[in-house]
């Protein structure tokens, strides 16, 4: 199955590999997408992981999640009604696969049909006025009788009104844990609500518990899934502003309802007006803007074939040099290739290698920064 096309669905031995492989220490999205197109497969990529964080000077053997705990976690996911669709297989949510760090797994509960529909995502403030939720419930449920599909984030105040307005017509929470960390606790009951009339998706495994970290995470899925984000009262530093973002950087389009300049609430979607986000005052602002949009089919990102089974160990100077030219500050591919000099194959390959060694971070827009942390958290197991 080539990563990123629509393809039959995955055998449950090639489901259990790619479990192994995102699950493993610092593998995320965009580095599962680079081991599949280097090897061909996640069983390949597997067998090389250890050698490739040695060239990346890992101080260690970075940890691999054993087939024993995938097929445990497939298990469990399996008893709680939860299904992990691979990413290219039919019940993969078509847009969300167009992004370019898109889930190679993404862990399902409820009316998978629900993931068919166009999306909308409506995010914003969780301490949101009485105006803000009923505009919200408003917007959520007219665009639902359209024919939308509504996802968000399942938090306080906008998100919840939006979810609970859209649960006849179709409604997508977006978890920042696992399924059985639902967050906040007290909308347990909406979630299983949710579960019921539509549908409840995470990439993280169960049993874990979202942490500030997470949540940023979970806002790219969020808007991923969608035609386009609504934002409804967003301060000036909310998660709702790096939604839009995230929404902005994916191609999406960003709506925003305009909000009492008085009103600290309001500061940052009023400043996303400011910068060119639709104006919405009612439904008609959204559905003109998107209708041209849904006649064009969502194409997903096409991989290349794999080069070859075994890219060629890059010559020492032009790691040091690549390693040399990063720092703090994010980078592009394109800048490291032509400051250094050796060719996209060479700089591509360095940066696998220090990412697999947990010495750079992963960055919107392909960039790139020297740092420990991976694009990954820990998994479970690791906590």
């Amino acid at each position: 199955m080539e990563y990123g096309r629509a393809a039959p669905s995955l055998t449950d031995e090639q489901r259990i590999d790619w479990l192994c492989l995102i699950r493993s220490e610092n593998i995320g999205p965009r580095t599962f997408r680079t081991l599949l197109n280097h090897y061909g497969s996640a069983r390949a990529a597997l067998d090389r992981l250890p050698d490739l964080a040695r060239r990346g000077g890992a101080a260690r053997t970075p940890h691999v999640y054993s087939r024993a705990d995938a097929a445990r976690e497939l298990k469990a996911s399996s008893a709680k009604g939860i299904y992990l669709a691979a990413l290219g297989e039919p019940d993969y949510p078509r847009r969300l696969a167009m992004i370019d760090d898109a889930p190679p797994l993404l862990a399902i509960r409820g009316q998978r049909s629900m993931l068919a529909l166009p999306m909308i995502a409506i995010v914003g403030a969780r301490n949101a006025s009485a105006a803000g939720v009923k505009f919200a419930e408003r917007i959520a449920r007219e665009l639902g009788e359209a024919g939308y599909g509504i996802a968000s984030g399942l938090a306080r105040g906008i998100d919840a009104g939006a979810h609970r307005a859209s649960l006849s017509t179709g409604t997508v929470a977006v978890l920042a844990g696992g399924h059985d960390h639902i967050y906040p606790p007290e909308h347990a009951s909406l979630a299983q609500a949710i579960a019921t009339d539509g549908a409840l998706i995470s990439e993280m495994p169960l049993g874990w518990e979202p942490r500030a970290r997470d949540f940023p995470r979970r806002n790219r899925l969020i808007s991923g899934l969608a035609l386009g984000v609504v934002v409804i009262e967003a301060a000036r530093r909310s998660g709702s502003l790096i939604t839009a973002r995230m929404a902005l950087e994916q191609g999406r389009e960003v709506f925003v309802v305009p909000g009492s300049p008085l009103d600290p609430r309001c500061e940052g979607s009023n400043g996303l007006l400011k910068q060119g986000a639709t104006f919405v005052t009612e439904v008609a602002d959204i559905t003109g803007v998107l209708e041209p949009i849904m006649g064009r089919p969502a194409e997903l990102l096409e991989a290349p074939e794999p080069a070859s089974l075994q890219p060629p160990e890059p010559p020492a100077k032009a790691r040091e040099l690549i390693v040399e030219l990063l720092g703090p500050t994010p980078v592009g591919l394109d800048d490291l290739v032509r400051m250094s000099g050796a060719s996209p194959a060479v700089v591509r390959t360095v940066l696998l290698e220090l990412e697999l060694a947990g010495r750079i971070a992963r960055h919107g827009g392909g960039q790139v920064s020297l740092s420990y942390a991976s694009d990954r958290p820990s998994t479970a197991a690791e906590k």
